[in-house]
């Protein structure tokens, strides 16, 4: 039976959250906007950008003005990271294996696909992946299962048949909801900040394939 393993990207395949903190304090700061580290880990990473400039705004944030505001935050985000994009510990080597086994992978991210390409182009992740899906691809960001549930459809697998590696609670929510199997990526939270998972990283150093293959 065919089997799939889904990545979300940030904090799951390179650890961008400080760079995302970067962006928004330089794009908050020309509002004179100054948010602490603690908003930002509470409402901040693994949020959607609709979320993030609503809650710090104080009001609904959407429309034409989230696609603009978006855009800018995203450009300062892209700026700020281009020339320090690092893999995870191990991961590169960790996606070898997969693939030699022909297990099929995918992307699923709450980024915009301009981040995607840069982050997944830099590795040369692409051509490695059966589906690739960005914020832009779905109409219900996670902890909806909307990503999560596409890519299965994407590649031809039942959730049941999936495995996703999340680091945020509304991504694992996201991935518990399309009734996958979730691996915690402890980049940005500690196992008490995230819903259960079936099983628990720090990185891909030691990670077998086997032991995640087990979780079926």
């Amino acid at each position: 039976m065919q089997k799939a393993i889904i990545f979300d990207m940030d904090g799951v395949i390179c650890h961008t959250n400080p760079f995302h903190s970067m962006a928004f304090k330089s794009f908050f700061a020309k509002r004179d906007m100054q948010p602490t580290e603690e908003e930002f880990a509470e409402h901040m990473y693994g949020k959607s950008n609709s979320y993030i400039m609503s809650h710090f705004f104080g009001r609904k944030i959407e429309g034409e003005e989230l696609l603009q505001l978006e855009d800018e935050k995203e450009s300062l985000f892209r700026e700020i990271y281009a020339d320090k994009i690092i893999p995870i510990a191990g991961y590169l080597e960790f996606l070898d294996t997969i693939k030699a086994k022909n297990i099929l992978t995918g992307v699923a991210t709450s980024a915009p696909l301009a981040n995607l390409e840069l982050i997944a182009g830099n590795l040369s992740l692409l051509n490695k992946m059966e589906s690739v899906l960005a914020s832009e691809n779905v109409s219900k960001h996670k902890p909806d299962p909307e990503v999560y549930l596409k890519s299965a459809d994407n590649l031809k697998v039942s959730p049941k048949n999936c495995i996703v590696f999340e680091d945020s609670f509304s991504g694992v929510t996201a991935a518990l909801n399309a009734g996958m199997k979730v691996v915690g990526v402890l980049s940005s939270h500690t196992k008490d900040e995230l819903p259960p998972c079936d099983l628990y990283i720090n990185d891909y150093k030691n990670l077998k394939l086997e032991t995640v293959l087990d979780l079926f």
